[in-house]
């Protein structure tokens, strides 16, 4: 059963894609929109983030019993 934490945890993973579908969309067009320091960043910071809350929310929801 999933738990509010859980829920959170997944809520911030799929922001997380987003925002790491967005960089390279906004890369792989050449300018883009914040620089492209920024958006190599958001891309960085956004990969690890979306698999660190994925994995907690399943190890979570897995543990409720």
């Amino acid at each position: 059963m999933m738990t509010p934490k859980s829920g959170v945890l997944l809520l911030a993973s799929c922001v997380a894609a987003i925002a790491a579908v967005g960089s390279v969309f906004e890369l792989a067009s050449g300018t883009p929109k914040f620089g492209s320091g920024v958006t190599w960043v958001i891309l960085a910071l956004s990969i690890p983030s979306v698999i660190t809350a994925f994995y907690i929310a399943v190890k979570d929801t897995n543990s409720v019993k």
